[in-house]
């Protein structure tokens, strides 16, 4: 039965069905039970010991909010009602004052957003409810040390008491009593705290905590709806790209307890490492605790491993539970666990989210153990996540001394200054600056700063808490439970063996080794393991469109061929004349009044290019190469006409102070050399070049039809670089690219000047070679004109840089700079058009393009080789366009790769 046919209306009764019971659902109904309450009812269904509980669904939550935030007709009846039959089932009543029935409330969405959205445990205690829990358990630290819990929960989540109020008071009693740990405190003196965090709700609240269990249940419910939409879950779903229209289910599950003795506990496993794959339990685990004790970072726990010896036979018992679970999911799975006199209980497993590295050597281990398809590993890795395996890490060859060694919890090196709260973090990691985050230990409202933080370093907490699980997640590097520092988040100190480090100190981390090292050390670039290297001709076998790279120097390209790219689909040529000794030259030809100055000034630049053509093609030698003839405008090549005229300004003013020898003290090295008659000259001609809009003037083949002397250079240097490869048993196969057309007859001039240089080339050195003559279609017009273009083109690639800049009418720099955001806020645009291809307006036009130009020349290559190209969302579109290949930065290349194969099997697995 799928998940559509169970959302109907109860049986006989007409009225739509808001509560399940557990074993009333099944995995595939997470959109409605979400992905907790789906597995719950899974694991119930399969014969697991899970506790017993309900689920509220997802259309709950959304009715919820469509009336006002009131519940909707005929849900809290369905959930009474339902919560007798788990009450008859259990044997124990909700709220009785004798052997009180105890649930948890947990939220539950249908995409995984760890930590991000509230939890409520041991609910339904109150002042009678816990003396009868005290006398039904006889353990009265247990009982109260539960309400305690409950109350700081309830008074948190549901009363926005905040946290620090409920710790104050505890650290207080701790002191008082003259005991470390939470759980060396006494009976009375937690007595004593409940009581003290009830008169904190009332203080700070301005209401009593609530008595009535049932009252309890709907207020949490109500709270657990409402932090779908907190600021930490809408900055998950932001970058995660998550719809918010999803809504949360929220999950009332009968109670067990970790904290009930020293033969009880809870904890956190994975069924494989998350960082590396290897396949092997990895988790954490506490004893005499609850579930917070561990994710939150409250206490250092010990890792599973230890759980054979402390308790062997529930060791036993989980680690059968975990291959049943893996085998039956066919995936990682992370599970929470509760072990309550010895008995074990599952509380959750989900899909493990996992470290790049570790999601690929997964997917290989599980193809070769018969678990899944080669097609299925494909779909099991998200292309972006590839980006982490492409990360630096710590020079080995360095030599440096650790300050301290914590857990590795998420691979990956990083240097930066220290920051200590998330708010510097996010500020001063948005405006480039590289920080890492120091904090005893993160939670949930702290994602915005590890988002922009280089790493994550903390004191507390162990390899499954929250900054751990969300750092290997975002493929940041980070350091957890380093309990040799003490963090002074207030004075901003971190303290390690006498040794004081401050606010914008610079330090490095080792996320492999788990190592905190003073000051930045030196990186290397990664290498690409066996499973990746698989994995990702898995990915090659099944893909349909070719992957170049987008590379200007021979260096780029060695890089992208190591990393898969199947040629250069752009070639720039612009950035080849800003070096230093280069740009001088380009100026002259630049500003010369006569032809003949522009071609002597040409003549100069000629053998530079050819050598850097010479290098490109023999480090691509046997793939295509697709050069760009020169695009930018002129203005780019020239020193500011601002900074000229206050060069001028300023000399003048020194000469009649009598100071000639300070007047270049504040000039550029462009402007110092130069005497004050030259100065001058030089800015007469600046402004005579300067165009209003020179992004829409004379840029592009503009040139080549306007200085056709320019185009012929790049034109000679490229196939004179040809011909001496040739002759030297190469196999270069040069594309030449007339960038900004916008009619046939343009690229018809063009390509004739191509072709005669080529052919002289070809004559002079006397030797045969291939090249092929292209457009690129960087404004509409090119789009729509494209079936003409075709008749001249020998291919066609689209620059979706400039084709989204001139559709959109929008300045790259300025759109992104000031009304981009309240774009994207207000939901006019749902992506940024620069980071993800526009379909319905620049797609529409690369379709028209790719139509009208194969109906001329039917197989015409098409490719894409703006930023989008390495975006795999755009590759999406790319690959249902017909497009022949995609080009991008070589180090996008991997998840270029992959994108084109998910695209050729229909998507990803979520």
């Amino acid at each position: 039965m799928g998940e559509n046919d169970r959302n109907d209306k109860d049986k006989g009764s007409g009225e739509k069905k808001y509560v399940y019971l557990f074993e009333e659902g099944q995995a595939g109904m997470r959109l409605l039970l979400g992905g907790k309450g789906a597995n719950l009812a899974e694991m119930t269904n399969i014969g697991l010991p899970v506790p017993t509980g309900l689920t509220l669904t997802t259309e709950t939550c959304k009715a919820y909010f469509l009336a006002g935030k009131t519940f909707p007709g005929g849900m809290e009846e369905q959930l009474w009602a339902k919560l007798a039959l788990v009450e008859k089932k259990i044997g124990k009543t909700f709220g009785d004052p004798k052997d009180p029935l105890l649930v948890s409330v947990r939220s539950g969405a249908p995409v995984s957003m760890p930590g991000l959205m509230d939890t409520i445990l041991n609910l339904g205690l109150n002042d009678e409810t816990v003396e009868g829990l005290i006398a039904a358990t006889g353990n009265p630290r247990f009982a109260l040390d539960s309400y305690r819990r409950f109350i700081q929960l309830f008074g948190d989540v549901v009363m926005g008491v905040e946290h620090h109020y409920f710790e104050t008071a505890l650290s207080a009693q701790k002191k008082a009593q003259g005991v470390r740990e939470d759980k060396d405190l006494s009976a009375d003196s937690l007595r004593a705290v409940s009581q003290a965090y009830k008169q904190l709700i009332h203080q700070q609240a301005g209401e009593e905590f609530p008595r009535t269990p049932k009252r309890q249940l709907l207020r949490a419910i109500e709270a657990v709806f409402a932090s779908w939409y907190n600021p930490r879950a809408d900055v998950y779903r932001q970058i995660n790209k998550i719809s918010e229209d999803l809504g949360t289910a929220v999950n009332v599950q009968c109670m067990v307890f970790g904290n009930m003795g020293d033969d009880s506990g809870t904890g956190v496993a994975f069924t494989r490492d998350p960082s590396t794959g290897k396949k092997a339990l990895y988790g954490e685990y506490l004893m005499n605790a609850q579930g917070e004790d561990v994710v939150a970072g409250i206490r250092t726990p010990q890792p599973i491993s230890k759980l054979a010896a402390e308790a062997p036979e529930v060791y036993g018992q989980f680690k059968e539970i975990c291959g049943i679970l893996e085998k039956h999911y066919r995936d990682m799975q992370d599970i929470e666990f509760t072990i309550q006199n010895q008995r074990l209980y599952m509380l959750q497993t989900r899909n493990g989210k996992r470290a790049a590295a570790a999601a690929v050597q997964v997917a290989v281990d599980m193809v070769g153990e018969g678990l899944i398809t080669k097609k299925e590993a494909i779909g099991r890795v998200a292309p972006a996540d590839l980006e982490q395996l492409l990360h630096r890490r710590v020079d080995p060859a360095a030599k440096f001394d650790a300050l301290a060694v914590g857990l590795p919890a998420s691979p990956g090196a990083a240097s930066g200054k220290i920051v200590f709260n998330a708010d510097d973090a996010h500020d001063r990691g948005g405006e480039g600056e590289k920080v890492i985050l120091v904090r005893p230990e993160t939670t949930p409202d702290d994602i915005h700063g590890i988002v922009k933080a280089e790493g994550i370093l903390t004191s507390r907490g162990g390899m499954t808490s929250h900054a751990a699980v969300v750092a290997r997640g975002m493929g940041k590097c980070c350091v957890c439970g380093c309990d040799a520092l003490q963090i002074d988040t207030a004075n901003k100190t971190v303290t390690v063996n006498n040794l004081v480090l401050r606010e914008n100190d610079l330090i490095s981390l080792d996320g492999s080794t788990g190592r905190v090292i003073l000051g930045e050390i030196p990186l290397v670039d990664p290498e690409m393991s066996e499973a990746f290297r698989t994995f990702l001709q898995w990915a090659d076998e099944l893909r349909t469109m070719g992957v170049y790279t987008n590379a200007d120097t021979p260096a780029d390209a060695v890089k992208a061929r190591e990393l898969g790219a199947e040629g250069i689909g752009l070639c720039r040529t612009e950035h080849m004349f800003m070096e230093q000794e280069r740009l001088p030259v380009m100026r002259q030809m630049i500003l010369a009044d006569s032809l003949e100055r522009r071609e002597a000034a040409l003549d100069q630049l000629l053998p530079f290019q050819e050598n850097d053509f010479y290098g490109i093609l023999k480090a691509m030698d046997g793939l295509s190469v697709t050069i760009r003839l020169l695009d930018p405008p002129l203005h780019e090549f020239l020193p500011d006409s601002e900074q000229l005229a206050l060069a001028i300004q300023r000399r003048k003013l020194i000469a009649e102070l009598g100071r000639p020898e300070a007047a270049k003290t504040a000039e550029t090295k462009e402007t110092e050399a130069l005497t004050l008659p030259e100065l001058e000259a030089l800015l007469i001609k600046v402004r005579a070049l300067r165009e209003a809009n020179p992004m829409l003037g004379t840029r592009g083949c503009r040139l080549g039809v306007r200085y056709p002397e320019i185009y012929r250079m790049q034109a000679k240097a490229i196939f004179q670089a040809t011909v001496r490869l040739v002759k030297e048993g190469f196999n270069p196969k040069p594309e030449v690219e007339i960038p900004l057309v916008i009619d046939s007859q343009e690229l018809s001039i063009m390509k004739r000047l191509v072709t005669e240089e080529a052919e002289r080339a070809a004559a002079a050195g006397g030797v045969k070679f291939h090249y092929t003559t292209g457009a690129m279609l960087e404004l509409p017009r090119a789009c729509l004109k494209a079936g003409e273009l075709a008749a001249e083109a020998d291919f066609m690639t689209f620059g979706t840089n400039d084709l989204t800049q001139t559709t959109l009418g929008f300045s790259r720099d300025d759109a992104e700079g000031k009304f981009m955001v309240d774009y994207l806020e207000q939901k006019i645009l749902r992506e940024n058009p620069f980071a993800v291809l526009d379909e319905e307006g620049v797609g529409a036009l690369m379709e028209i393009a790719v139509s009208r130009a194969r109906a001329v020349k039917p197989g015409l290559t098409f490719g894409i080789c703006g930023e989008h190209g390495g975006d795999p969302d755009s590759i999406h579109f790319c690959h249902r366009a017909g497009l022949t290949f995609v080009s991008c930065s070589p180090f996008r290349v991997p998840i270029a790769r992959l994108a084109a194969a998910q695209a050729a099997l229909g998507g990803r697995d979520e």
